[in-house]
C-alpha cells in the first residue's frame, strides 16, 4: 500500500504524476492520492476579492487563516477544481478514479478549532472565527472498500468536524493520517522541490537520509511550508508507516524516482 500527496504549489507536473500513478495502478498497485490547491486557492481568491492570509503559529508553522469566506473558496478550487482535473487526468489514462474529500462519508474526521494563536508584528495574537481542524479519526474501512472495488481514492484535505462542519485541514498531515490508518509501508510528500534542502533554496544541498531518531534534529532545515510535511512525517512514523519520502512533483516519473532513492527518505 502507497499513499502519495502532491502539493498544490505552482510549477507541479500533474500531467507526469498522473503517468507515474495511472503505470503503478494498472501493475497492480494499491495506492492513495491526497492533494493540496494552495496556488488555485490563492488565485481564486485575489479574483474573486478576497485575497489570502497566511498566519504563523508560536512553534513556527505558516498556515492559512480560514474564515468563513475562505473556507468557501477553498472548497470551489480543492474540491472542485482540483480534485476534479486530477480525476480526469487519471480517467483518461485508464485509471478508476474516485474523487471526494474528507467530509464525504467522514472520511477525515476531527476538532475544529474555532480559534488559533498566532504570531504577528513580534506579537501573540489570537484569531477567531476559524474554519481549520485536528484530523483525530479517518475512516478507514471506506477507503478499503474503494480500493478493493477497483478504484483509486483522489482525496482534498478537507475534514469534516465532530459537529458535521466543513474543515480545512494540512494536506501532509491528512496523507500521513490515512497512511498510518491504511498500514500503508511508504508515505511519498511531493512538493516543487527536491526533498528537504540544507540551505534553503540550493537545490545541491539535498538531505538524502534522514534516520527517524534524527527527525527532530533537522526540523531547523525546514523552511516554510517544509516545516508542516517534517510534521507530518513524523506523524505518519509514529502511526506505523515504515518510511516517509520527501520528493519533486516537478519531474518526470516522480513516485518512480523517489522509490528509486530520489529525495529525502526518513526512516
Amino acid at each position: 500500500m502507497l499513499v502519495v500527496k502532491v502539493g498544490g504549489s505552482a510549477g507541479n507536473d500533474y500531467d507526469a504524476l498522473c503517468d507515474d500513478v495511472a503505470a503503478r495502478w494498472q501493475a497492480g498497485e494499491r495506492l492513495v492520492l491526497v492533494h493540496g490547491g494552495s496556488d488555485q486557492t490563492n488565485r481564486l481568491a485575489e479574483a474573486l476579492g478576497h485575497p489570502p492570509r497566511f498566519v504563523t503559529s508560536p512553534g513556527g508553522h505558516t498556515s492559512r487563516y480560514t474564515d468563513r469566506r475562505t473556507l468557501e473558496i477553498f472548497l470551489m478550487a480543492t474540491a472542485g477544481l482540483i480534485n476534479k482535473q486530477l480525476v480526469e487526468r487519471l480517467q483518461m489514462r485508464g485509471v478508476m478514479a474516485l474523487g471526494l474529500s474528507g467530509l464525504d462519508g467522514r472520511l477525515l474526521e476531527g476538532k475544529r478549532k474555532s480559534t488559533i494563536r498566532v504570531i504577528e508584528q513580534g506579537r501573540q495574537m489570537i484569531l477567531r472565527d476559524d474554519w481549520t481542524g485536528t484530523i483525530e479519526q479517518v475512516n478507514a474501512p471506506l477507503l478499503r472498500m474503494l480500493l478493493d472495488a477497483g478504484y483509486l481514492p483522489v482525496v482534498a484535505p478537507i475534514a469534516c468536524s465532530t459537529a458535521g462542519e466543513a474543515v480545512n485541514v494540512d494536506g501532509d498531515r491528512a496523507a500521513a493520517a490515512i497512511a498510518a490508518a491504511l498500514g500503508a509501508q511508504t508515505l511519498i510528500l511531493l512538493s516543487n522541490v527536491p526533498g528537504l534542502l540544507r540551505t534553503f533554496p540550493d537545490e545541491a544541498s539535498l538531505i538524502s537520509h534522514i534516520p527517524r531518531t534524527e527527525l527532530e534534529a533537522n526540523m531547523d532545515y525546514a523552511a516554510g511550508r517544509m516545516k508542516k510535511k517534517l510534521l507530518g512525517a513524523q506523524e505518519a512514523l509514529a502511526g506505523g508507516v515504515q518510511r516517509v519520502i520527501l520528493a519533486d512533483a516537478r519531474i518526470p516519473a516522480c513516485i518512480s524516482h523517489a522509490l528509486a532513492g530520489g529525495g529525502t527518505h526518513i526512516a
